[in-house]
């Protein structure tokens, strides 16, 4: 698949998993379009309970990169062809994306969505680092240089501290962390109280990090960056303070030490002050045989219609992406172009919606509080709260290199693999 496909799938499984958390938290504020994290994905249903991050400083161009999209920061008095000739994109294409005619001027920080990748940041536009802002990892070498050097002196010990994580890297720039945060499109009635309420962070927060007016207006397609919560500081013990007084450990005696040419003392072997315990010839005990392991989705494997599984395949094709937890929440199959997409399972339909590029996603739930997910499909045959049976038509794949569905199985608030549902 190409690199857009590939980009495309990662958004829809997002907003795919998302529908089906929400649907399981009662406890929740119900996300009406279904745009929730899920998996390795970020979530702020809980942002409001703890202080929010402020939103990444764009480099010289005002352009923000995260690993699925990139958005340009307007500066005051900027139009599209302003940002567009900044970042080096089409006006025409950031107009028609961002549902805004190309001459109305924008605001200071307005986040306008750049609809194609440009050159990635890096020091030379103006950026700290190289690359788009990825997951942080933890920076053995600076860590270990900063214990060294926070150590307290020691009298006749010499220490040499390890050089700066920027010396480190001045010819090869570290990369941007942080959280990539949900990218919001604003569909229609919908306002920045009606969103900020579905994210659960305060309203002015979302104005700050999107530059919005005083009245707190947004526009039919526009994109908006949900603000993340504040990454706690990594832990640290208490360090001895420079006047405290260590106690010095009591002095030892010292080793006696033989003269030149006498030899050294032969050393007693443990063996012969406590001798070893009796050999036990009892033969040991069989192993119990290992379980079964559990069957997982290989890639390329062809589905077949279900025999004793409890769920039959909603296409019948290969898999082109097997469940992995935490980065992909499901499965995809494909199959032929404008085939079929069927209920796995008999249910009711408990939500239909559209991912940001308008691509359908269906979610049926069925007894025993599981959820079926059903993402990326095209012509939705089912309306929400029709009662569908296992195998019903509920939709079909989608033309040319997208005739792929990807298929979740959600046990109430968790993804599970779906194999052993099919098998």
């Amino acid at each position: 698949m190409t690199q857009p496909n590939v980009t495309r799938t990662l958004r829809l499984t997002v907003l795919a998993g998302s529908s089906a958390l929400l649907l399981a938290a009662c406890d929740r504020p119900l996300d009406m379009d279904l745009r929730g994290g899920f998996g390795d994905g970020f979530t702020t249903a809980h942002a409001a309970t703890g202080p929010l991050d402020e939103r990444p400083a764009p480099d010289n161009r005002g352009v923000i990169s995260y690993p699925n999209y990139q958005v340009a920061v307007a500066r005051r008095g900027d139009t599209l062809a302003d940002v567009a000739t900044r970042v080096g994109s089409d006006v025409g294409s950031l107009s028609r994306y961002n549902g805004i005619d190309a001459t109305v001027p924008l605001r200071k920080g307005e986040i306008i969505a750049l609809p194609t990748r440009v050159s990635e940041p890096s020091p030379a536009t103006g950026a700290s680092g190289t690359g788009p802002i990825t997951t942080a990892a933890v920076d053995i070498q600076s860590m270990a240089g900063g214990a060294i050097n926070r150590a307290p002196a020691t009298p006749g010990v010499q220490t040499t501290a390890l050089p700066s994580a920027q010396t480190m890297t001045r010819e090869n720039p570290a990369k941007q962390t942080g959280i990539e945060p949900i990218r919001h499109k604003v569909e229609r009635g919908e306002t920045a109280y009606t969103i900020a309420r579905l994210y659960a962070v305060p309203v002015e927060t979302l104005a700050e990090w999107n530059g919005l007016g005083a009245d707190f207006s947004v526009r039919e397609g526009q994109f908006l960056l949900i603000p993340v919560a504040q990454q706690a500081a990594p832990k640290r013990s208490a360090a001895v303070p420079a006047t405290a007084t260590a106690t010095a450990p009591a002095p030892t005696a010292p080793t006696p030490t033989s003269l030149p040419g006498t030899g050294s003392p032969t050393p007693t072997p443990p063996s012969a002050a406590k001798p070893l315990p009796p050999v036990d010839e009892k033969p040991a005990a069989p192993k119990p045989e290992p379980a079964a392991a559990k069957p997982v989705a290989d890639v390329g494997k062809t589905t077949q219609p279900a025999s004793s599984g409890r769920m039959s395949p909603p296409v019948q094709g290969s898999i082109i992406r097997a469940y992995s937890k935490g980065k992909n929440e499901g499965i995809n199959i494909k199959g032929t172009p404008g085939a079929a997409v069927k209920a796995a399972d008999s249910g009711t339909v408990a939500a239909i919606t559209k991912s940001a590029e308008g691509v359908p996603i269906v979610v049926i739930r069925h007894p025993d509080n599981l959820l079926t997910v059903y993402a990326n499909v095209a012509n939705v045959s089912v309306a929400k709260g029709d009662s569908v049976a296992k195998g019903a038509n509920i939709a079909k794949l989608r033309p040319g290199d997208d005739s792929f569905v990807h298929f979740e199985v959600r046990n109430g608030f968790d993804s599970v693999d779906p194999t052993p549902y099919l098998n």
